[in-house]
């Protein structure tokens, strides 16, 4: 019988069988660089499951942002439309590029609000960038409308919605390019790794070349003309990535099952905001984490819960922390005197219990008794 009084982390990975062979057979080959076959493999393998022609494996999520970033060749004075709710690996490379960043605040459903987009939009506007965060997609059919209508470019970052689907399409199959991550707590992992999938063939090429030092097949080996990064993938974690994606469809599956389950076993928990199972397009919460707000009226906030929570056993993470109220951007003086109060109140009051594939339906009764027992203490 497990024991009542084990911690249970924020997130375990789950493996579904296969994938120590798939890794076992690469060091076998002596295939274990980012030259290996598995590598091509899971590039067209992630591509198909997301209806694009390209898919260019690396290191991680930050890095296909990263290389996405530069193959579309954004520079000083352009500008990008991106939300200020989102980790910050979404604006590092945009803001070393010199492009400027123009934030958008969050709608209830904690992705970019559509609403304010074409408000934002300026002559020097080249591209919006869409992230899908927590447990739905953004709203993609009016961002791709009016992209099209301006000719803007789409980048769609979709690290957290990996068998997520967005009007009847996958999530990784909208706009000039995507993005996403393959790390342990993301639907499916190799460990670190990532992806950037685009149907542009050019910019593909580009991708792979920003992804690898910027070695040109046009040109003779260590002849570059320009600076790239060293942001392969390894042929161990591209087999790992494979034989994890076999398992897609379950993982969304039992994602959606510990979701549901967390929302009956708190239902009336006092002090917190469950989320909601559909949003209000139909489409189905993809639970990639169980996020949770702290009612406003109690004086505690995110912080004082979650370490509550650390002290009966209950890993937690805090929502993400705004881009306009980084300590990084505020002592540049960006985003000066800008506010953001969707963004800035979940910010403050969201946070997420254990949600990693592997957990049981006896952790998710004793996360649940747990948070129960906090929260009451809480509002008494």
């Amino acid at each position: 019988m497990a024991d009542p009084n084990r911690a249970i982390p924020v997130n375990t990975p789950k493996f579904w069988g296969g994938e120590k062979e798939a890794v076992a057979k690469c060091v076998e080959d002596g295939w274990i660089s980012s030259e290996g076959p598995a590598v091509k493999q899971f590039e067209d393998a992630m591509a198909g499951k997301c209806n694009r022609s390209h898919g260019i494996a690396c290191a991680n999520g930050t890095a296909a942002l990263d290389i996405a970033i530069k193959a579309l060749g954004l520079g000083e004075g352009d500008e990008v439309i991106m939300p200020t709710f989102c980790i910050i690996s979404c604006i590092t490379q945009i803001v070393r590029d010199g492009v400027t960043p123009v934030l958008v605040d969050c709608d209830h459903f904690y992705n970019m609000d559509v609403t304010q987009i074409e408000a934002k939009i300026t002559p020097k506007t080249k591209a919006i960038m869409c992230v899908h965060i927590y447990h739905f997609p953004c709203d993609m059919a009016p961002i791709m409308k009016l992209a099209k209508d301006k000719g803007l470019l789409v980048i769609e970052d979709s690290a957290e919605m990996i068998g997520q689907t967005c009007c009847g399409q996958p999530c990784g199959s909208f706009g000039d390019i995507s993005t996403m991550s393959f790390y342990p707590n993301k639907h499916i992992t190799s460990g670190e790794g990532g992806m950037v999938l685009t149907n542009n063939a050019d910019l593909a090429e580009r991708c792979r070349e920003y992804r690898n030092l910027c070695f040109s097949s046009k040109k003779r080996r260590f002849v570059h003309d320009d600076i790239g990064f060293n942001y392969r993938m390894t042929n161990l974690q591209a087999a790992l990535g494979l034989a994890q994606l076999q398992h897609l469809e379950q993982a969304i599956v039992r994602k959606r099952e510990i979701g549901r389950l967390y929302s009956k076993l708190l239902q009336g928990c006092p002090g917190l905001i469950l989320p909601p199972d559909k949003n209000d397009a139909g489409e189905e919460n993809v639970y990639w984490v169980y996020a949770v707000e702290v009612k406003d009226e109690l004086s505690v906030d995110a912080e004082e819960v979650m370490k509550k929570l650390a002290g009966a056993k209950v890993g937690t993470r805090p929502f993400f922390w705004c881009m306009h109220e980084q300590p990084v951007f505020q002592k540049k003086n960006m985003f000066s005197g800008q506010s953001f109060p969707v963004a800035e109140r979940i910010a403050r009051r969201g946070f997420y219990i254990p949600s990693g594939l592997a957990l049981t339906d006896d952790d998710c009764e004793l996360v649940a008794q747990r948070v129960k027992q906090v929260m009451t203490e809480l509002t008494k």
